[in-house]
Order: structure tokens, then C-alpha cells, then sequence
């Protein structure tokens, strides 16, 4: 799948997209954050948002011993919690994973092209994602050339995203926009529609490595736009909202505004997830919570 459009084409067309209506998404977002679900949808949510979530570690300190413990954690949160949907490293540990998660249904997903910044030649870029792959890595989550594309060379963010698409092969891949740096809404909606006529599987707001991360009214923009990418060419791409969403309460208003916005055939790990690692053990205590009717206190949870 992906556009059949060129990139003259695509960078044309996303140039000519209509303005965002900043207040109206910031009221539409402000709005669903208020929405309230009753005591049982909460434990389905819960137990939802914890099969979305991409457990991650990406320090320059991860050891093997490290990334085997979080791949536990993730195959088995806690009791009959349901499995996180992936596990997110850097490519050096990516066999590590993929041997501790043999067999469990967690996805190997893998930071490359350079990531964090980008800001690397292509060919290393490329290079970066075939090792991941070759090492078994389901998923691939790019970085885009944040400052090719705020100096407006759209088309080379098209065809380097459509090249990495192509070293991706069968693993999916999830294109970040680094909404951060995009600065604008406008941004943000130009850069979406780029990463999906270029092949994106998925489009992923940040790094979690900036000063701002996922908001709800980007994440909504984006929303708006997979939905609206759908209707123009029958294509479904998903969406991962990453950093700086730590709690259930933040958990569940993006799960509403998925349902408010996508309907069910976005409410599955396959077409959203969450890119956060202290979310979950927020999720698992709150989980207790509604089954024992207490908190199990600060040790309940293992440390990341």
C-alpha cells in the first residue's frame, strides 16, 4: 500500500491544504478531556490501553540484562493483565528482544534512521533500518528530517520516507513527525499527509526526547487526518501519541477521543498505540485499584 502519487505531486498537495482552526481543535480537544466513563468501561479501557502500549527503552545505558527485564514486564504486566503490544529499542539490542519475546505475540519495534535527530545521510538512515530488520525487528519507527522540511523541501522528506518504506520491507513502519519542531498546527497537518502518501503504516507525534511531546490537540489533528486520508484513498494508517503521557486519567482521554474521532476500527493495538514506559505501571495500579478497591502502594510496580 501507500500513494501513487510523486513527490512533486504530494508536496504540492499537502502545501495546499487549508489552515488549521487552532481554537476550535484546542476547544474540540478541551472538551473531550472532560468526558467521564463509568467504573466497568474504565477496567475495559485500562486493560485496553495497556495492550496499546510500546514498553521503551532508549537510553545509552541499556544493557541486554535491562532489555530482557522490560520484555518480561511486557509479555507479562502483572497477573492476568493482557501483554503490552510491543517493546521499542534501538537496533543494538533488537536480537536481545526478539529472543526474549520468542513466541509471546509482543512485536520487536525498533528507533532507527538516526534517531533522535535525523540528522544523519540518507544511506546511514537506510543502512540503520535494514540492520533492524535483519535482526528481527516487526516495526520500525523513523524520524523525519525535521529541518528539511521546516526549510519547506518537501519533497525530499517524501522520497526519504518512501526509501526507508522500502529498506523497511515487511516490518511496519512509524513515521515521527516531532510535532515539537514542527511548531505549528498547520505543520503537523502538512507533515502528516506527507508521511502517508509517502507509505507510512503509521505516524507517531514525537521522540520523547524534546521539551514537548504528545498533546491531545495534536494528536487529534492527527487523528483527523488518518481519518480523512482514509476517506480520500481507502488507505488506514495508524496513530502513536509518544511521550510525556504518564497516567491513566491522560490514557483515557486520548482512548475517548480515539473512539469520538476513529470509531472502532482504530481502538485495537494495530491501529493506535501509546509510546510510554511509566504509563504502564500508573495503568497496573489503577488496575489493582478497581479490583481490591485500594492501592497496593509504591512497590506494587517494578522500576523501569
Amino acid at each position: 500500500m501507500g500513494s501513487i502519487l510523486s513527490g512533486v505531486e504530494a508536496a504540492s498537495l499537502v502545501r495546499s491544504l487549508p489552515g488549521v482552526d487552532a481554537v476550535g481543535l484546542e476547544a474540540r480537544a478541551a472538551g473531550l478531556a472532560t468526558r467521564s466513563i463509568k467504573k466497568e468501561s474504565k477496567a475495559e479501557a485500562i486493560d485496553l490501553a495497556i495492550g496499546m502500549i510500546d514498553l521503551t527503552t532508549l537510553e545509552g545505558a541499556d544493557t541486554p540484562g535491562k532489555v530482557r527485564s522490560l520484555c518480561a514486564k511486557a509479555v507479562r504486566p502483572d497477573g492476568d493483565a493482557p501483554s503490552t503490544a510491543a517493546i521499542c529499542v534501538y537496533g543494538a539490542q533488537v536480537a536481545t528482544a526478539k529472543a526474549a519475546l520468542a513466541g509471546s505475540g509482543v512485536k520487536v519495534a525498533s528507533v532507527a534512521t538516526g534517531f533522535p535527530a535525523g540528522q544523519v545521510p540518507l544511506e546511514i538512515r537506510l543502512a540503520d533500518t535494514e540492520s533492524a530488520v535483519r535482526e528481527g525487528a516487526d516495526e520500525i519507527d523513523m524520524v523525519i528530517n525535521r529541518g528539511a522540511f521546516l526549510a519547506g523541501d518537501l519533497e525530499r522528506v517524501y522520497h526519504e520516507i518512501k526509501a526507508v518504506k522500502a529498506a523497511a520491507g515487511d516490518a511496519r513502519l512509524k513515521v515521527i513527525l516531532e510535532t515539537g519542531e514542527l511548531v505549528t498546527y498547520d505543520n503537523v497537518r502538512r507533515a502528516s499527509f506527507l508521511a502517508m502518501h509517502a507509505g507510512a503504516d503509521f505516524i507517531k507525534t514525537s521522540t520523547g526526547k524534546v521539551g514537548v511531546n504528545a498533546t491531545l490537540p495534536v494528536t487529534l489533528l492527527m487523528m483527523q487526518a488518518v481519518r480523512d486520508f482514509r476517506a480520500e484513498t481507502g488507505v488506514q494508517v495508524g496513530v502513536k501519541p509518544a511521550g510525556g503521557i504518564r497516567n491513566t486519567k491522560d490514557a483515557i482521554k486520548y482512548l475517548v477521543t480515539v473512539n469520538e474521532i476513529l470509531g472502532d476500527d482504530w481502538l485495537s493495538a494495530h491501529w493506535f498505540r501509546f509510546g510510554a514506559s511509566s504509563l504502564l505501571n500508573d495503568l497496573l495500579m489503577q488496575r489493582q485499584k478497581l479490583k481490591t478497591g485500594h492501592y497496593s502502594g509504591p512497590d506494587y510496580v517494578t522500576v523501569d
